[in-house]
């Protein structure tokens, strides 16, 4: 890849994101679904962490193994990123439509895992495409975008359900051990919007090709499965300074989300609206939460356009620190809403989550690249993937038996929880140093 790349304009840098807005419905979908999807199949809310094994697990083995691989592909017609782009945009489609359709419980979980392998193929590599494309100045801009069209994708995705209940008279109710409509056309809806997405990136963008001292290079390395594995054992390593750092803020903050998509929807439709499944208050409360979890998404794509901005006034890392704060005070507001009559806070806590979502999936991201290896981009962010889903894993083997001995099953308690973590990784975040290793 070329050392000096030029500036790119704000079209060429929107088409290089745009597929992230599709991969996010897939996400978006499941985040706002999956867990009232198992809860409909039979799942006790204490089983409810461990069925969301697949993510955590997929992202652990896929993520570094697509980066190592990325990092070394090269065609002269798809370029180092965008095959993957393709692979992984037509399974993660063809699982999507299949997932509603799930007539077990073990069905569901089953086709989540091959579902998550698939995304997290598409995934990994745009996040080493924002770096392999532009500038340093640029990144910041580059993971904005990327944050812009996750908003986008979740806003839209997470609203489907109440959208064909509301607008088109789709059943939002479902009999124990099926889905209901509304979820299944919203299922449907984001599984062409995927692979749509990504298409257009791949079909307006352009990669630059490696220099041929790079494919010298490539040519003398050992390949194989065993050199892939003694790479990214070496990179585990020898990873920068500053990416622990900032691996440390990741590993806190990400189970504080995970017990939110583990819990919230089933506490909106269950504690705040008190209805149990297969009633009609717990399906209005399942949709309520769908709207807000759109609303929290409206707002990580418009705040999104305001974070370059807000980096270059106060830094990366106060940026980063004050996105968390805010977040986790939200969730932790949830406290305050006590039955359907203050359901509107919803919107609130929601919003004040989607800012800091949008600098969890941007901030993070633009402070890493600026300190790694130019050829080890897509191996090194799948390796930060690790941070990401190895609390999630720990959250999932072991925080049902806190839900079942601890909190005594309360959902709205967990969220809690997750709010706390948050703010933990605030002030951790204060402790990093941005200067370029």
């Amino acid at each position: 890849m070329q050392q000096t790349k030029p500036t790119l304009s704000f079209w060429q840098i929107w088409n290089m994101s745009f597929g992230f807005m599709g991969i996010q419905f897939g996400w978006g979908l499941q985040m706002a679904n999956m867990s009232s999807i198992y809860e409909n199949l039979g799942a006790k809310p204490e089983e409810i962490p461990g069925l969301w094994l697949a993510a955590p697990l997929t992202g652990l083995l896929v993520q570094p193994i697509i980066g190592y691989l990325s990092d070394r592909t090269w065609h002269p017609t798809w370029g180092r990123r965008r095959p993957y782009f393709l692979i992984g945009a037509i399974l993660s489609s063809f699982c999507l439509f299949l997932m509603p359709n799930s007539s077990t419980l073990w069905m569901a979980a089953g086709l989540l895992w091959i579902m998550d392998s698939s995304i997290n193929i598409s995934m990994e590599p745009f996040r080493a495409f924002v770096a392999d494309k532009l500038p340093v100045k640029q990144r910041t801009l580059g993971f904005s975008m990327q944050s812009f069209f996750i908003g986008v994708g979740a806003t839209i995705a997470s609203a489907l359900p109440w959208v064909f209940t509301n607008w088109f008279d789709v059943n939002s109710t479902a009999s124990t051990g099926q889905v209901a409509d509304n979820v299944k056309w919203s299922f449907y809806i984001g599984g062409v919007a995927f692979f749509l997405a990504v298409l257009y990136t791949i079909l307006t963008t352009k990669e630059y090709p490696p220099s041929d001292a790079e494919l010298e290079q490539q040519k003398k390395e050992k390949k194989g499965l065993f050199s892939g594995l003694h790479e990214i054992g070496f990179a585990i390593t020898h990873m920068p300074k500053l990416m622990k750092q900032l691996a440390l803020v990741q590993f806190v903050t990400w189970p504080g989300l995970f017990l939110m998509w583990f819990y919230y929807t089933p506490t909106v439709a269950a504690e705040i609206f008190g209805g149990s499944n297969g009633s009609t208050a717990y399906s209005e409360g399942q949709n309520y939460a769908g709207l807000t979890y759109s609303f929290e998404n409206i707002i990580t794509f418009v705040f999104a356009l305001f974070l370059p901005f807000l980096a270059g006034k106060f830094g990366k890392k106060m940026t980063h620190f004050m996105c968390l704060l805010i977040g986790g005070i939200g969730l932790i507001s949830i406290n305050v809403v006590t039955g359907p009559d203050s359901k509107l806070f919803l919107f609130v806590i929601m919003g004040m989550v989607g800012i800091a979502w949008s600098s969890i999936l941007s901030m993070p991201y633009s402070m890493l690249s600026d300190c790694l290896p130019q050829n080890k981009i897509g191996i090194y962010m799948g390796i930060f993937n690790f941070f990401i889903v190895l609390p999630e894993i720990i959250a999932s083997l072991f925080f049902g038996k806190v839900m079942e001995g601890v909190l005594d099953g309360s959902r709205i308690a967990a969220v809690t929880i997750g709010g706390g973590l948050l703010i933990l990784a605030a002030f951790l975040t204060l402790r990093i140093k941005t200067e370029k290793n």
